[in-house]
């Protein structure tokens, strides 16, 4: 029953993307059309607006190629493809089939579409994070986002299961706790529809009627006035364990519909306003701190610190959607620009905080921590990207210096905050606990990531040299006379 619902749920969702390919596609059988690799192929360049190889023909070897061509494609984005092979394809096995689909929805699908909820319920998304990171190696950290992607993958399925609570949570007793049985009754969807298109519904006599007839109904004006394809069919959802990946895969479609639905001008306002007025309220609290905090111990400032950024975070979080708008200065209207600014400038202050606590650490914790800074620092700076190889090298070779020396002190430092006595002469903590714990899992930071730095350097460096030599040997492809006058020019390189 799981393998039927998932097919026919993963074939309507197909044919509604291959609706928008030229000349458009439609699947009939997916076991069969997945096997010349065709169909796959038209899917990808669909989903990632990218044109693919491929081989036009029909036969063995060109269908193969064009399935090798498309796992290429998917393993290049960093999709891990676990016992999915091309002969497994081309023989059409049900399961591998269905597993590389959902493989595809969830990356091109969900993925996308739940990254855009990521800041708001405040998961771990490659592209969103904390506002305020106090370590600089996030840079760096973003351009490697392999392990993130791996928790981003039980992320979206959270932060999708939050969206769809949200749209329920405005009705009452409608509750949503998982992507099974918690649709069976076809109040969940019909309350989404509720809350996205409000009087197309009417939830009071919903609960009244037969679970069939609910979905019967969400699924039929879904289709109708939300034009989003009905994928699936009420027996499919009314049964006792229904196919979480169908559920889902058809959900997503409801929050593709929120994103897409016009703010109006007003809307975006409030929310300005709204915004500018936490921020102002957040820039007062910060002053105050700082002068009643003024003459506390070290410990008590940073403990204020941390509260700060406790209540900072969450409060934060309903107006993430207004103050991580990726429109570009041109598109921003004058009250959005003060209020980016504004938000730019609350954050520097925290940040500028921070750094003064940091430098008010007691000996030796203030020089370990100006150590650290250092290093995570230098690992989260771009590579030298300079087009002269001869200054390339230059540049990678004070790098590689500078490191090495840093990483020479590396164990005595860690020594060092290992055996620091946190109490003063009074037997009172010197230093809030989380903090030195803070410190210990920077060193681990820095070590795991130590030998990949090195590395690149390293890597940078023969790349530089490389570059070099393949400039003069361009510059000697001439004729340079004789015999003598090239030995010459060899001994001076």
């Amino acid at each position: 029953q799981r393998e039927f619902t998932q097919k026919k749920t993963f074939t309507s969702w197909i044919n509604s993307i291959l609706a928008k390919h030229t000349p458009p596609y439609v699947v009939s059988d997916l076991y069969t059309d997945i096997q010349q690799g065709h169909l796959l192929l038209d899917l990808l360049e669909v989903l990632s607006g990218q044109h693919l190889p491929r081989e036009k023909g029909f036969n063995t070897f060109q269908c193969r190629s064009n399935i090798e061509n498309a796992l290429t494609f998917l393993k290049s984005r960093s999709l891990k493809l676990i016992n999915i092979h091309v002969a497994d394809i081309i023989e059409g096995k049900p399961s591998i089939v269905l597993g590389l689909i959902w493989t595809i929805i969830f990356h091109f699908h969900i993925e996308e579409l739940a990254r855009t909820l990521a800041c708001t319920y405040n998961q771990p998304s490659p592209a969103c994070s904390s506002a305020v990171d106090s370590s600089p190696k996030a840079s760096r950290s973003a351009k490697k986002s392999a392990k993130i992607k791996e928790r981003w993958k039980v992320s979206a399925t959270k932060a999708l299961l939050l969206w769809a609570k949200e749209q329920c949570s405005l009705h009452g007793s409608v509750s949503v706790t998982d992507f099974k049985s918690s649709w069976r009754s076809g109040l969940a969807f019909l309350a989404i529809i509720q809350t996205l298109r409000p009087g197309l519904v009417d939830l009071e006599k919903a609960k009244a009627r037969s679970n069939k007839e609910n979905l019967k109904e969400a699924f039929r004006i879904a289709e109708l006035e939300l034009n989003i394809p009905r994928l699936l069919e009420p027996e499919d959802v009314d049964v006792v364990n229904p196919d979480e990946k169908s559920i889902m895969t058809y959900v997503a479609q409801f929050l593709q519909y929120s994103k897409n639905l016009p703010e109006s001008e007003e809307d975006m306002q409030e929310k300005v306003r709204e915004a500018m007025g936490w921020l102002a309220t957040q820039e007062k609290k910060l002053a105050k701190l700082l002068v009643e905090t003024e003459t506390e111990t070290y410990y008590q400032k940073y403990k204020e610190m941390m509260s700060f950024m406790e209540t900072f975070n969450q409060e934060k979080i309903p107006f993430l959607p207004v103050l991580s708008s990726k429109r570009s200065e041109a598109e921003l209207s004058e009250g959005q620009q003060q209020m980016r600014e504004e938000w730019d400038k609350v954050i520097s202050q925290i940040n500028e905080w921070k750094a003064r606590l940091d430098q008010m650490l007691p000996s030796p914790l203030d020089s370990i921590e100006a150590w650290l800074q250092e290093v995570e620092r230098l690992q989260a700076e771009d590579l030298p990207d300079l087009q002269d190889p001869f200054k390339a090298m230059s540049a990678f070779r004070e790098i590689i210096v500078i490191f090495k020396g840093l990483m020479d002190c590396f164990d005595s430092h860690l020594d060092t905050l290992r055996s620091f006595k946190n109490e003063d002469e009074n037997n009172m903590p010197l230093v809030l606990p989380e903090k030195l714990e803070e410190m210990k899992r920077r060193f681990s930071n820095i070590c795991s990531t130590n030998p990949s730095t090195f590395l690149e350097y390293h890597y940078g460096l023969c790349s530089a040299i490389a570059n070099e030599v393949k400039l003069k040997l361009n510059i000697w492809d001439v004729k340079y006379g004789a015999k003598e006058s090239v030995e010459s020019l060899l001994e001076n390189w």
